[in-house]
């Protein structure tokens, strides 16, 4: 639950009310109406109005800046695994997979056999 007085941020408009989309806004009240649908009265400085929203039309700015965040920061490890050519950290990034299960597959290869080692190379050269 959001805090009376907390920046706030609209993300979507679910009554098609004209709500500006993505200007900020602030908490200004609770509704406590149970016959409404609306959560909460926030108050939109640059549109000058008090608008009635749901819980799902605003989000908390805190939050909308921590997942902002998050994905500038992927993307710069994708464009730092793209231009050093680390593929496992590509693969790592992009599919979730674990950097440790790649290390012990080699591992594991080293300790194969002359003749295991030169049937793996000739299959996956058949590939």
């Amino acid at each position: 639950m959001l805090h009376l007085g907390e920046k706030i941020v609209i993300v979507a408009d679910a009554f098609e009310q004209s709500l500006p989309i993505g200007d900020y806004g602030y908490l200004i009240a609770y509704d406590r109406n149970p016959d409404n649908a609306f959560d909460y009265v926030i108050r939109v400085p640059q549109a000058n109005r008090n608008f009635y929203v749901t819980a799902e039309d605003i989000e908390a700015e805190e939050n909308l800046l921590v997942v902002e965040a998050e994905r500038a920061t992927h993307e710069a490890l994708i464009d730092y695994a793209l231009s050093t050519y680390n593929e496992k950290l590509f693969h790592h990034l992009m599919n979730g997979e674990d950097m440790e299960t790649e290390e012990t597959e080699t591992v594991s290869k080293e300790g194969l056999s002359q003749a295991e080692f030169i049937k793996q190379v000739n299959l996956r050269a058949w590939i």
